[in-house]
């Protein structure tokens, strides 16, 4: 391996993130687990997808480094299986018995990359970096939504429906007229959802809306 010595920090950093192993080969997954943890990372190995399938997924970006022909349960099959349980973990697919067929198959299902046996170590390397900022970036927009889920539900219904008014480009007079109120108490409710929403604009709100998907009435 070559390249920058890794400081404290870039080791901290790598040590939050998990790489998953699945391969049946005892040396392979040897080869791999040593590769990884030269970079710092945490590394679990699985000799199966059933034996993957008991572990308790723990809240960190992580990516799946899973061997295509295993024992039980190929990994196309439990590809779909992820999928099916709307478990969202890149994978990245080896094999040494790889196909054009299957590699698109994969990659149609949401594979971040398909490599044959054997592959360069930095090949295998740029595959995980990829996959686990992929996994960081998904992480980051979830919390990011339920965060504001938070603020929104701290809304009272008045406050949500000036919020969606609002979002939808309609003027304070409008809304007024809409909700049947005052456009004074318009005004004062618009003021206390900005601030609860911690908007600091018009701009704002509307990118906050389209994340929550609240649907905006036509007008």
């Amino acid at each position: 391996m070559t390249g920058r010595p890794k400081s404290p920090d870039d080791l901290a950093s790598a040590a939050e993130r998990i790489v998953f192993v699945i391969d049946d080969d005892v040396a392979m997954r040897a080869t791999l687990s040593s590769l990884f943890r030269s970079m710092g990372l945490r590394v679990e190995l699985f000799g199966s997808a059933h034996e993957f399938a008991q572990i308790k997924m723990p809240d960190l970006a992580s990516c799946l480094v899973l061997d295509i022909r295993l024992p039980g349960v190929s990994g196309l099959d439990f590809q779909a299986e992820l999928a099916e349980a709307d478990i969202r973990i890149p994978i990245i697919f080896m094999t040494g018995h790889g196909d054009i067929p299957m590699s698109v198959k994969a990659m149609k299902a949401g594979a971040v990359d398909f490599l044959t046996k054997p592959f360069r170590d930095q090949d295998i390397l740029d595959a995980v970096s990829r996959a686990l900022e992929r996994d960081q970036k998904r992480r980051d927009s979830e919390k990011a939504v339920s965060e504001l889920r938070i603020l929104f539900d701290s809304l009272t219904s008045r406050e949500r429906e000036v919020m969606t008014l609002v979002a939808a480009g309609l003027m304070n007079k409008q809304i007024a007229a809409k909700l049947g109120i005052t456009e004074i108490t318009v005004k004062v409710h618009r003021g206390h959802m900005m601030r609860k929403m911690k908007a600091r604009s018009l701009v704002d709100l509307i990118a906050t809306a389209d994340l929550l998907g609240i649907r905006r009435p036509k007008h």
